[in-house]
Formats: C-alpha cells, sequence, structure tokens
C-alpha cells in the first residue's frame, strides 16, 4: 500500500505509479471539473432561476458573481491553509464543505437565501483548485509532471464547456436546484477516493501566523467592490450614496492593502511573487483575457435566450462548440511546449479569441444555429493555445515550495477578473442597450420617411393604433438588445488585440521551476 511508504524529513513521498495513481489522477481531476463547473453551469440558467425567485434577470447573475467573489477571495490564503493543516485535509475538506453548501443552494427559496448560500459555497471552495494542482505534482513522478499539469489544465478547458449543456439541460428537463444537487454523488467519490489513498501521504504541516489585518482588507476591499458592482447598475450608480460609500472603502481598503502586504512577515496575499517577471507578466495576462472569456460566456448566452428565443438547452449547445477543437489540440500543444515559441502560441491564441468574437458581434437573431456556433468553435483552437502556454509561462523559475502560493495567487486574480467580468458586461450591455434604444426611438416621427413606410406596412398587415406602437415597441427593445451585445462583443474582441504585445514581456527560458518539479 502507497499509505505505509515512510516520508522523507521534509514530508515528500516517493511518486504513486500505475492503478493507484490513475484513480488518483481521476478523482482530482473529478473534484476540479466540479469546482469549475459551478463557475458555469448557472449561466444558461440565469433567466429560469431569476423567474423562479421573482427577481431580475440583473439581480440572477448575483448567483454567478458571488460565488466566483468568495472563491478568488479564498484563494491567496490557500498556501497557508495548505501549510496549516495539510494539503490533503484540506482539499478533502473543502470537498466535504462544498457539497454542504451545494444542497442548500438547491434548497433556497429565495435569492438572498441563494446568493448567501453560493457565497459561502465559494469560500470553501477557493482552495480546492490550487491544492489539487500541488498534491498532483508531489505524487507525480518527476519526468511525468508535465503530463500531470496537461491533464489538470484540459479539466480546466472541458468543465466550462460542459457546464452550458449540462446546465442547460437540467434547466429544461428537471428543475435548476439540480444543478447544485448533482455535486453530491460527484463530490463524494472524489473526497472518498482521495482520502482513502492519500489519508498517509500528508504533506508537511507547519503552523504560521495569519495575516489577520490583510485578510480583513481584502475581504472588504473585495467585497465592497463586487457590491458596487452588481448593484451600481440598478441604483443609478454614483449617484446612489450607497454605491459611492461601497466605491470609497473598496478603494481605501485596497490602498491599504498593498504596502500592507508588502511590508507584513507572512502576508495572506504574497505580492513579491509579482517580482518574477514571468510569473507578472503570466498573470495579468492570464486575468485580462479570462475576463473577456468570462464576459462572452455569461452575455452570450442571456442573448440567445431573452432575444433570440433560444431555450437553455438551446442556448448550452450553441456556446459548446468552443471545447471541440481544444480538446483535439490541447493535447498535441501539452506534448509539444518544449518545442514551441510560447509567446507565439498565446499571441496566435489572442488572434482567434479577437477574430471569432469579432465574427460573433456581426450576428443578429435571425442568425441560424450553425452560424452562432461557428465562432465559438473557432474561438476553441485558440484555448489549447492559450491554457497551456501562460501556465508555463507563469510558473517558470518558481521554486516548488512557492507552486501552491503562486497558484493561488494567480488564480484568485483569474477568477476575480471573472467574477468583475460578469457584472460589468451585463452593465454595459444594459447601457448600450438604453443608449441604442434611444437612438432608434428618435427615428420614429411623422417626418421620416422610413417611418410611414413602415407604418404603411403594418396598416396592411392589419395591425393598427395603439397594437401598431406596442409592435413597434417590441421591435425597438429586440433591435436594441442585438445593437448592445453586439458592442459588448466588438469590445472584448479589441480587448484580445491589444493585450498581444504585452505577452512579449515574458522573458524565456520557460523551463521547470526551480527545483526540478515540473509543471
Amino acid at each position: 500500500m502507497a499509505g505505509a511508504v515512510q516520508p522523507a524529513a521534509d514530508a515528500e513521498y516517493p511518486p504513486l505509479h500505475g492503478a493507484l495513481l490513475l484513480f488518483l489522477t481521476a478523482a482530482i481531476a473529478t473534484a476540479s471539473f466540479m469546482e469549475i463547473l459551478d463557475m458555469t453551469i448557472v449561466n444558461v440558467s440565469v433567466p429560469a432561476i431569476s423567474g423562479s425567485l421573482g427577481v431580475s434577470t440583473s439581480e440572477g447573475t448575483w448567483a454567478v458573481s458571488s460565488y466566483m467573489l468568495a472563491a478568488a477571495v479564498m484563494q491567496p490564503l490557500t498556501g497557508w491553509i495548505g501549510r496549516r493543516f495539510g494539503e490533503v485535509r484540506t482539499f478533502v475538506t473543502s470537498i466535504t464543505l462544498f457539497m454542504c453548501f451545494s444542497a442548500l443552494c438547491g434548497l433556497a427559496t429565495s435569492l438572498p437565501m441563494l446568493v448567501a448560500s453560493r457565497l459561502i459555497q465559494g469560500l470553501v471552495s477557493g482552495p480546492m483548485m490550487s491544492v489539487a494542482q500541488a498534491i498532483l505534482l508531489r505524487n507525480y513522478p518527476p519526468e511525468r509532471r508535465g503530463m500531470a499539469i496537461a491533464l489538470w489544465a484540459m479539466v480546466i478547458i472541458i468543465a466550462p464547456i460542459c457546464g452550458p449543456i449540462l446546465g442547460g439541460w437540467i434547466t429544461d428537463n428537471l428543475s435548476w436546484p439540480w444543478l447544485f444537487y448533482i455535486n453530491l454523488p460527484v463530490g463524494s467519490f472524489s473526497a472518498i477516493s482521495c482520502w482513502l489513498i492519500l489519508r498517509k501521504r500528508e504533506s508537511k504541516r507547519v503552523k504560521q501566523p495569519i495575516d489577520v489585518v490583510g485578510l480583513v482588507l481584502l475581504f472588504v476591499g473585495v467585497g465592497s467592490l463586487q457590491f458596487m458592482l452588481d448593484n451600481g447598475n440598478d441604483k443609478d450608480w454614483f449617484s446612489s450614496p450607497l454605491i459611492v460609500a461601497a466605491a470609497l472603502v473598496s478603494l481605501v481598503s485596497l490602498s491599504v492593502l498593498i504596502p500592507w502586504e508588502l511590508t507584513d512577515r507572512h502576508p495572506i496575499v504574497d505580492l513579491h511573487l509579482f517580482r518574477v517577471r514571468n510569473f507578472a507578466v503570466g498573470t495579468i495576462v492570464v486575468g485580462l483575457a479570462y475576463f473577456g472569456l468570462s464576459g462572452v460566456n455569461i452575455v452570450f448566452p442571456l442573448w440567445l435566450q431573452t432575444n433570440v428565443g433560444y431555450t437553455a438547452t438551446w442556448a448550452g449547445l450553441a456556446v459548446a462548440p468552443v471545447g471541440i477543437l481544444a480538446l483535439i489540440c490541447a493535447p498535441i500543444v501539452g506534448r509539444n511546449m518544449n518545442r514551441m515559441n510560447l509567446r507565439l502560441a498565446v499571441t496566435f491564441a489572442f488572434c482567434v479569441f479577437g477574430s471569432a468574437i469579432f465574427w460573433t458581434s456581426t450576428l443578429n437573431p435571425d442568425a441560424s444555429f450553425g452560424q452562432f456556433a461557428l465562432p465559438r468553435f473557432l474561438q476553441g483552437l485558440g484555448l489549447s493555445f492559450f491554457f497551456l502556454p501562460l501556465n508555463q509561462i507563469m510558473l517558470a523559475g518558481l521554486r516548488p515550495d512557492e507552486l501552491a502560493t503562486a497558484s493561488g495567487l494567480s488564480n484568485f486574480i483569474r477568477t476575480m477578473m471573472g467574477s468583475i467580468a460578469t457584472a460589468v458586461t451585463v452593465w454595459l450591455w444594459n447601457s448600450r442597450t438604453e443608449y441604442h434604444r434611444a437612438v432608434l426611438a428618435e427615428r420614429i416621427s411623422d417626418g421620416a420617411g422610413a417611418w410611414a413606410g413602415y407604418r404603411a406596412a403594418l396598416d396592411s398587415a392589419g395591425i393598427h393604433g395603439v397594437y401598431a406602437m406596442q409592435y413597434v415597441d417590441h421591435m425597438l427593445g429586440q433591435q436594441a438588445l442585438t445593437l448592445g451585445v453586439n458592442d459588448v462583443f466588438l469590445l472584448i474582441a479589441v480587448l484580445y488585440l491589444l493585450l498581444t504585445p504585452f505577452v512579449w514581456f515574458a522573458k524565456p527560458p520557460f523551463g521547470a521551476p526551480r527545483g526540478g518539479a515540473g509543471h
């Protein structure tokens, strides 16, 4: 049994092999899949959840952003939690609590109850991904650690693809609470399997003081920022004293957090890692790129359901083709990364993203399913050239003992940007929709030739008087929604093109972390 192996002085164990290693990989991949799936599975179900709980679609997106916010805040704590309690205990406990609060999400009968449950669900899931990566590296043979991270990255690619499909099917054929209940059997398999294999292969535990001041500043700063983003549109932004107060609290807290973390002996967010050039470049680029991906993933299915008339299932199927080329290309990219110019690979990925999303910005509700799906299919080509090369650039040159902390910090930036993107893109879509509706409404006047011709066409179709105005008002709303979402997609496409030069600030070589741990 692997559990009978005696640890070395530094609590390192001989690597696992054979069926035991395969089973562990499956268990960790399943847990990682579950955690990432919960970031996207709710996206296509926001209209159904909103209708069921009697709230607006904008308020319904809080179920997405609250989870991502909480997960983001906890991720920088991963290194401290793993060292204090042990990575195996941390991982299994995180899965168990995640299952409990998934059940509470499914039992929610109001939006506050759902958001609170999602918030705590995100908090307990925060360490899961980074600890999973560290456990894989610790238990794989050194020569196969690159493959371990490639497999882990595949989960990151696949889970967001499956989320919309599975979420749509569950919403249409069961009910939205089952989006959360499915975590119970999946989590049980992963937690039990990992504990049976790893319970006697615990990492070395080190008692370190926790940076309480930094933790409070992080929670208050990030929480106030998210409150401002989620509620700004409904409260007319800075005309509301509450939004102004949230903005000021966030600004002061985050401004104090930076110098505090740089001078504290045991920082909750180890900003010193940004002194490593490749980590700084990789983390910033990943965060901005993930902002764009998250924005598309939240707005696109919402638009298909609220404007085009798709069900949740069909919206999920329209989003899903992004994974086809990613699944085909990712193993090829993983095997050949040492031969690649990684900066060129990421540049290629961003050009693909920009082109595909620009293509999406030209579509309207009359487009066919194939026309909606084809740009997403093309976008998948860029995913495999994005995650794996940037992950290697980001971790290049780090020591093995820095990997968990670095992964937690980079995951914090990535998840936080995804949470911000949810709020910002929905706000931007609403704002641009109102603008286009006002512009279109100005063209409806007795002196406008086009309006006279259109009114005559309505008369000939038997649509007169107040019914004609109601019909026109509906048409204006539909057109404004389309023009607004096109603007959002266009801005995200431009973002990717602007990101391409920044990748080249990373400096080769992009080999394994110092100390021999591959990634």
